[in-house]
């Protein structure tokens, strides 16, 4: 990890969190977005896919899964103090950098308005340290919500439909939290709210075949990442501020 992050006592007002899948953001920064909740701010979720492909159980169908996992996010935010969760349905294990993509993301963000947007940074393809390939939704999504981000919902100009048609004005995001378990320059202290964490992620419990394990593995992570500025649990972060 990065030894040059530091602890920010960070705020934001209005976050939308974009995951590519149900329970992305709840693994990566659901520790965060329960402390911002719970300190004031507004949380929405944006899930880009339908997740219809994460399943290990043969004698589970697509269109059982998608209403299960869609069930267990709302479950999920609803425990750790988001507001609400959009759904998008693009076809999960399939998702690609598109111009329909980037509108429908800047349609969510113009619509939600935040200062603050979470997403997988997309040029994390690997971790040799934590031994695994990220899914290639996870760079797409991280990919199309930077290009939706700058400069798609600030220009007026970029999908005018959205402003003449739907009435949804430019929004410029002033902070971009970008997921990289490999480096951070930005630490969110979550020991007042890990428990919170764990129990938001309880209820992907489609996605957990060894909970305990599951749990072990990211109080392993938030220890070691709390060491990096000096508090027992943290969740880190490339943080830009968009200027």
């Amino acid at each position: 990890m990065n030894s040059d992050a530091t602890l920010i006592d960070y705020q934001p007002q209005r976050v939308l969190a974009v995951g590519a899948h149900a329970d992305d953001i709840d693994f990566g920064a659901s520790g965060s977005v329960a402390r911002w909740a719970r300190d004031g701010a507004h949380v929405e979720y944006l899930v880009l896919t339908d997740g219809s492909k994460g399943s290990s159980d043969q004698t589970m169908s697509q269109d059982a899964l998608i209403a299960t996992r869609e069930a267990e996010q709302r479950a999920a935010a609803e425990t750790l103090g988001a507001k609400n969760v959009h759904f998008l349905h693009y076809e999960d294990g399939a998702l690609e950098v598109t111009q329909e993509l980037k509108k429908d993301i800047v349609r969510i963000i113009r619509e939600v308005r935040p200062d603050t947007v979470v997403v997988m940074d997309p040029t994390m393809v690997y971790s040799a340290q934590f031994g695994f390939i990220n899914h290639p939704d996870h760079r797409a999504a991280g990919q199309a919500t930077l290009d939706a981000v700058y400069p798609l919902a600030r220009d007026h100009l970029a999908f005018p439909e959205l402003l003449d048609q739907a009435r949804l004005e430019p929004h410029k995001v002033a902070h971009v939290l970008l997921l990289n378990f490999e480096k951070q320059n930005c630490i969110v202290d979550i020991t007042e709210t890990f428990d919170v964490k764990l129990a938001g992620l309880s209820k992907h419990a489609s996605q957990l075949p060894d909970p305990q394990a599951a749990f072990d593995m990211l109080r392993s992570r938030a220890e070691q990442t709390g060491t990096l500025a000096g508090c027992q649990l943290a969740e880190g972060f490339v943080r830009i501020d968009v200027r």
